[in-house]
């Protein structure tokens, strides 16, 4: 009985294995023939693919560079909003790394999270970043560290921010005019020189005897633009960067700067635009509790003009050894004694964050006077400036042809 019992179970088993066989060979077969089947479907489908997958990359090709000042400025509001409603600082960062479109600032502020839970203060883990985060940024933070008042520190920091990114605008909105109008005083011009009076040399060849000094130039500057313009534009263009190299030099750096503080329409704009900066810059320190020869460093690294930082780092070496600010800006003819004036008072008084700041405040409001002054000047000088230009190319046209006709007329 058992043998029949194994030999059923034998055929039993031979009879899986003849199954098994047969189901593994039949999935192969019929993996064959989806294999078979589906290299057609991906051949026609892959270059479909590659080239939306192409269009793709192109269509999200961009060039990220580092934060701006604006991303900075809003990444100090949104700290400040969220540590006041009582969120720690870790969490805060966590929250505005997640929601930051800049790939680059991301990575940064995550890293700060994780510099501050390793152990490191938020003013440390910040000055790692000393191209993004400035120096008094850092000092603001590092004083609200020791007061404990960090949320009331960056809510000041990010009006600071604000308010120097006003005056940049206004500063930079000041010039957008003019330069339109230049721009199209040299298209004007170079249409007219290029494109009109060539049309004209028909009718003046041969009596060149008769046309006018200011016609002959006129003629021999058209002709030197239409025949050497591939020369012309990169000479302009040569010209272009070696000013800004020039000025990128130190020589170059001080000779420029001497200059915006002795040209007749910007000086005036120049000297309140670098007062405002230094006097918010030391009031807003100094009302942080940043210590004040620190403070005096920091105003003169963003003073934005080397004279006036040369004169902030002598006042910082003159204070350090014992004297007052106002004492040691006296020396120098870059500030208005009546500044100086009320910087003493502050010192005397003991009330140099107050005084500082109210006369910030007046100066501010005195550069957006000098602002709307300047620009208003600048407009209708540029306007005559074009006027004359276009003027006197049209009226070298002209002349020549009335004077050929009254020699016609009287022949």
């Amino acid at each position: 009985m058992f043998e029949e019992f194994s030999k059923k179970n034998k055929g039993a088993t031979a009879v899986a294995t003849r199954g098994k066989s047969s189901r593994s060979e039949g999935s192969q077969k019929s993996g064959e023939q989806s294999n078979f089947i589906r290299e057609p479907d991906s051949a026609l489908v892959s270059p479909m693919k590659k080239q939306q997958n192409t269009w793709e990359m192109i269509k999200n090709f961009k060039v990220e560079g580092g934060p701006n000042r604006k991303d900075i400025l809003n990444f100090t509001k949104q700290i400040s909003i969220m540590i006041r409603a009582g969120i720690s600082l870790q969490d805060s960062l966590e929250s505005i790394a997640e929601q930051n479109n800049k790939e680059k600032f991301k990575v940064i502020i995550v890293d700060l999270k994780n510099r501050i839970e390793s152990g490191e203060s938020f003013s440390q883990a910040l000055a790692v970043y000393p191209t993004i985060f400035s120096e008094l940024y850092i000092n603001m933070v590092a004083a609200a560290e020791v007061s404990g008042s960090l949320s009331k520190m960056l809510e000041k920091l990010s009006e600071y921010l604000d308010s120097e990114a006003e005056t940049r605008s206004q500063v930079r909105g000041a010039m957008v005019y003019p330069v339109i109008i230049a721009v199209m005083a040299v298209t004007v011009t170079i249409f007219l020189l290029c494109f009109v009076l060539p049309r004209f040399t028909t009718i003046f060849a041969g009596k060149e005897h008769l046309l006018p000094g200011p016609t002959k130039g006129l003629m021999a500057t058209s002709a030197i633009m239409r025949g050497y313009w591939y020369f012309i534009i990169p000479g302009i263009g040569a010209a272009f960067w070696g000013f800004w190299y020039f000025i990128g030099t130190e020589g170059g750096r001080r000779w420029w700067d001497k200059a915006k503080l002795v040209l007749p329409l910007i000086k005036t704009l120049c000297r309140s635009l670098y007062i405002t900066r230094s006097l918010h810059t030391m009031g807003v320190l100094t009302k942080a509790g940043v210590p004040i020869l620190n403070t005096i460093s920091i105003t003169a690294q963003i003073a934005g003009n080397i004279l006036y930082k040369e004169m902030w780092l002598g006042v910082y070496e003159e204070v350090r050894q014992g004297k007052k600010i106002a004492s040691s800006l006296s020396q120098y003819n870059l500030m208005p004694s009546n500044v100086i004036q009320m910087v003493k008072s502050g010192e005397d008084s003991g009330t140099m964050s107050d005084v500082l700041k109210d006369v910030s405040e007046y100066y501010a409001r005195e550069l957006r006077t000098v602002i709307k002054a300047v620009t208003s000047m600048i407009e209708p000088i540029m306007i005559v400036v074009m006027g004359v230009l276009v003027g006197f190319i049209a009226m070298s046209i002209i002349l020549p042809i009335f004077k050929m006709s009254s020699v016609v007329m009287g022949k």
